[in-house]
């Protein structure tokens, strides 16, 4: 073998001494790289450099395919314990009816309960970009009608056309 993943193996391990470890705990002490690859291949196993900045260098004796096979694992248990979080975005106009925002809002309701994060965003057209204050009214009110199930994680903000707002669940 060679280097895999930026691990040193068996030959490419060419230090003059090294400190040698085997798998299960047994030290050998200060050998020469070729001894120690001597006993690595006398049990069926790979030498493998895990401390080359040490003085000597650390060597273990292991399964090094068995090592990385556990260590994915971990990884891939890692992965899924891991919480996507999942932003659902709504669109509103500065000309939204009221009607409209109560139906929007309850949609919003649905995804926060759902433990979904909600981007509330307000299109502004033509000559209100210029003028965001209407996009900040809108979100204002559908801040007012979800702060008893949400937390407003994130004040207006103002990116390009449209007026953005954050809104998370109450834990």
């Amino acid at each position: 073998m060679s280097k895999n993943d930026g691990v040193i193996l068996n030959e490419d391990i060419d230090f003059p001494q090294v400190r040698c470890v085997d798998d299960d705990g047994e030290q050998y002490g200060l050998i020469s790289a070729d001894e120690a690859l001597k006993i690595a291949d006398s049990k069926g196993l790979d030498l493998v450099l895990i401390a080359p900045d040490a003085k000597p260098p650390v060597c273990k004796i292991m399964d090094y395919g068995k090592f990385r096979y556990q260590q994915e694992k971990k990884q891939k248990e890692a992965k899924k314990k891991q919480k996507q979080i999942e932003i659902k975005e709504i669109k509103l106009s500065v000309k939204i009816a009221s009607n409209d925002i109560n139906y929007k809002v309850k949609h919003a309701k649905e995804f926060l309960e759902e433990n979904k994060h909600v981007r509330f965003r307000v299109f502004l057209r033509g000559r209100e970009v210029s003028e965001p204050q209407a996009g900040f009214e809108v979100l204002n009110k559908v801040a007012a009608m979800l702060e008893d199930v949400a937390n407003i994680e994130r004040d207006f903000k103002t990116e390009g056309r449209y007026v953005n707002m954050l809104v998370t669940p109450k834990k």
